[in-house]
């Protein structure tokens, strides 16, 4: 998923970058809403775990290898705010250190990492949470699914954009053919590894997941209830 220097033509990453920035000065705001003293430290250790998997690739299948974007994960344990900034830190050092994605693509490896992929995978969890069952033991499922979605989004994501301003000698059905194909098989990866880490998170500390507040503030609302009843 990481986009190469000189595969996007430079008006189209010059655009990504403005999405970025824009994308990540907001972030900074909304994430004051989502960090306390005692979540903090997770945005932290959650950058360091998507840093270190996605230098770790996984085969796909005919020589194709993946790894895990990191954003739906993120987003639920710290908030799409937060999970925005980690990822955009994550991509920075990446692309700085150890040349994995272009520095001039830094914008557009943002956009559909940092934006996309965490956006796509916040509102997918949001929307299981809202049909299933408000139980703690569905946030990881719910999670596992956001993971599932918003990896072939933010591919199909990078094929509007080679659409607009792609460089490569590449027909345009054939990528979106191979893209969406390769990060649907990458994303059943992602979800499992998701599926566990939000539910090894909650098993130990339930009460610094973000995604599962709702659900536990409905339980202790119900707690309440029932006492003064």
């Amino acid at each position: 998923m990481h986009v190469p220097d000189g595969f996007l033509d430079a008006p189209t990453s010059l655009g990504t970058a403005a999405v970025a920035a824009l994308g990540v000065g907001l972030a900074l705001r909304g994430a004051r809403r989502e960090l306390d003293d005692r979540t903090a430290p997770l945005a932290g250790l959650v950058a360091a775990f998507v840093f270190a998997t996605q230098m770790l690739n996984f085969p796909v299948g005919a020589g194709t290898s993946g790894h895990l974007l990191g954003g739906a994960l993120a987003a639920v344990l710290v908030g799409p705010w937060t999970a925005t900034l980690s990822l955009s830190v994550v991509l920075l050092v990446q692309g700085l250190l150890f040349a994995d994605g272009g520095l001039t693509a830094l914008g557009t490896n943002i956009t559909l990492m940092g934006l996309v992929g965490v956006w796509a995978g916040w509102l997918v969890f949001r929307a299981a949470q809202s049909v299933l069952p408000k139980r703690l033991s569905m946030v990881a499922p719910s999670a596992a699914a956001a993971a599932l979605v918003s990896v072939p989004l933010a591919a199909l994501a990078f094929v509007g954009l080679y659409a607009v301003g792609g460089q490569a000698p590449i027909p345009l059905d054939r990528l979106a053919t191979a893209m969406l194909g390769w990060h649907v098989l990458i994303g059943l990866g992602e979800a499992a590894i998701t599926g566990l880490v939000v539910s090894a998170v909650l098993a130990v500390r339930p009460d610094l997941v973000h995604g599962a507040r709702r659900v536990r503030e409905s339980h202790e609302l119900v707690i309440r209830d029932e006492v003064r009843a």
